[in-house]
């Protein structure tokens, strides 16, 4: 007689299905219509962008994921965050500035603190770096030497100042319709492991393609 299905087996299923999927993802640079040795466009203090995020992390000892979807949108002094469920309701929204994070999940009085990452952890179940990302949705990133990363599709991986290790797995398709076009990140991984294993977070960023400019 067969045992019963444990309660952590589907979500691991589910999960593995999630990263098969991700993997299958190519870079439109592979092709060759893209300029591989040029790095990310410049820097942009304000960015709207949409896309899809998968978390593995650690819950009572045992690995567990989620997958949602998300709308960032980020000033020079604010981020916003908006995390979605796959069929479009809100889970949590996110308010950052120099001073303060707040976190506020439907059902539930808004939460704050100085530090995003850990209020994230406390109250998500995982850690989500939006300091970091800021800098990583734009294909740049502090190293672990301290010298400002610029990634491009031949220098696609780093190690960030505080322990992230980060690479970018595939780019925007924007040169083959805009001639000149600099890269841009499609899909990003993240990972950070540290002495607690209770703190090891994986991340799988996709963005959504950029919205093309109106025809003059």
């Amino acid at each position: 007689m067969s045992k019963p299905m444990s309660k952590h087996f589907l979500p691991l299923t589910v999960l593995c299905l999630a990263l098969s999927a991700c993997s299958t993802l190519t870079s439109p640079f592979s092709s060759g219509a893209a300029p591989s040795g040029k790095a990310v466009a410049p820097y942009r203090e304000q960015v709207e962008l949409t896309g899809r995020l998968n978390v593995v992390y650690q819950k009572d000892d045992k690995p567990e994921s989620a997958t949602v979807n998300f709308s960032w949108l980020q000033t020079a002094a604010r981020t916003d965050v908006t995390l979605y469920t796959p069929v479009g309701s809100t889970l949590a929204t996110i308010a950052v500035t120099p001073q303060q994070a707040v976190l506020t999940q439907s059902g539930k009085a808004p939460r704050s603190a100085p530090d995003v990452d850990t209020l994230s952890a406390q109250m998500l179940g995982w850690s989500l770096p939006v300091s970091g990302l800021r800098d990583w949705l734009q294909g740049y990133a502090v190293g672990a030497d301290g010298k400002r990363f610029v990634a491009s599709p031949a220098n696609d991986s780093v190690t960030t100042k505080d322990g992230w290790r980060l690479r970018y797995v595939s780019w925007q398709d924007a040169a083959e319709n805009t001639p000149g076009a600099l890269p841009q990140p499609r899909r990003i991984d993240a990972e950070r492991t540290t002495s607690a294993q209770a703190d090891a977070v994986s991340l799988r960023i996709v963005l959504d393609p950029a919205p093309s400019a109106p025809a003059p």
